[in-house]
């Protein structure tokens, strides 16, 4: 089991290195000079020197990397140009908003999917199979941002249930923040509902056409047993590797969600900053965002030897 932890702990820092090789890169080739957008067009000559230098923009590539990371070992990922704050503070702050619908959305769709998908397995090709296949099918095939108008025109402008517009966040109140996360949360959820339904249901297709569920049922072991001792655990390692690659695409990706329920989030973030060429933001959030990613899917690997015992001696 130790051996494993470190293995994977271990394959991790190469992924980290290129998952900065490739933000840094993909920045540099964004179109647009970041000195002239923090200068604007009445800016000279000598001025564009001087802030290119004072930024470091007027060395070669390699040592602009190498500057880079000594920032960023420290936690420096330099400041706003469009409003001069400290990128990390500012990421972090709008992550807290992305973090709060993502976790709890996946929570939900997971709650929902693992039982549904069980039963649809148990069931399959009855009643009960198609309308869940078919539902998630359904669910699967929307579009998040026309889910959410959706929502929104029916909880928010005709049955005025739910705010439309606007955030609030937790730390002014409780019950303003959670009727604002409400729509959002639902529409992720829903989603995620349909595509983790789908892997649950293949998952325990398989585990119960294994010989020791046959041997367990040839014991006379009650059926509802069977399903919650031996095809659940064994069923849900893969729909826990799903989970967490869900869970690290939603929280570095939710911009579409956002923008709809004008929500503060990173992916938010991003999107303003991309359309500002405010680089040093862009840069920080793609790197947070993989960094997420990343991280979130090591958390996977780690917790997967408790659902299959296997992986750790392999």
């Amino acid at each position: 089991m130790l051996g494993y932890l470190l293995r994977r702990l271990v394959t991790t820092i190469p992924t980290l290195l290129i998952v900065a090789v490739t933000v840094f890169l993909l920045v540099r080739l964004i179109p647009g000079d970041p000195v002239q957008v923090m200068l604007g067009d009445a800016a000279d000559a000598a001025q564009t020197a001087a802030l290119r230098q004072q930024l470091g923009l007027d060395r070669a590539i390699p040592v602009q990397f190498l500057y880079w990371l000594e920032r960023l070992a420290v936690g420096d990922l330099g400041h706003s140009i469009t409003n001069g704050l400290p990128v990390l503070p500012l990421i972090l702050e709008r992550f807290q908003v992305s973090a709060a619908i993502v976790l709890v959305a996946v929570a939900i769709a997971a709650c929902i999917a693992v039982p549904a998908g069980l039963i649809a397995a148990w069931r399959q090709n009855s009643a009960i199979d198609l309308v869940i296949v078919g539902s998630a099918t359904l669910l699967l095939s929307i579009p998040s941002f026309w889910l959410g108008l959706l929502l929104l025109l029916l909880f928010g402008l005709k049955l005025k249930w739910l705010p439309v517009v606007g955030y609030v966040p937790f730390s002014e109140s409780f019950v303003g923040a959670a009727l604002f996360m409400v729509l959002p949360v639902v529409t992720l959820a829903m989603i995620e509902v349909g595509v983790l339904t789908r892997m649950a249901r293949a998952a325990s297709i398989e585990v119960l056409r294994l010989d020791y569920v046959t041997h367990a049922r040839a014991k006379g072991v009650p059926e509802w047993r069977v399903l919650a001792r031996h095809v659940l655990p064994n069923a849900f390692a893969p729909t826990w590797t799903l989970i967490g690659l869900v869970l690290g695409h939603l929280l570095g990706g939710i911009a579409v969600i956002e923008t709809v329920f004008t929500l503060p989030g990173l992916g938010r973030l991003l999107v303003d900053s991309i359309f500002a060429r405010d680089y040093p933001v862009v840069q920080g959030c793609l790197l947070f965002t993989a960094l997420i990613y990343v991280v979130v899917n090591l958390i996977v690997d780690l917790c997967y030897p408790l659902f299959d015992p296997r992986v750790a001696v392999a």
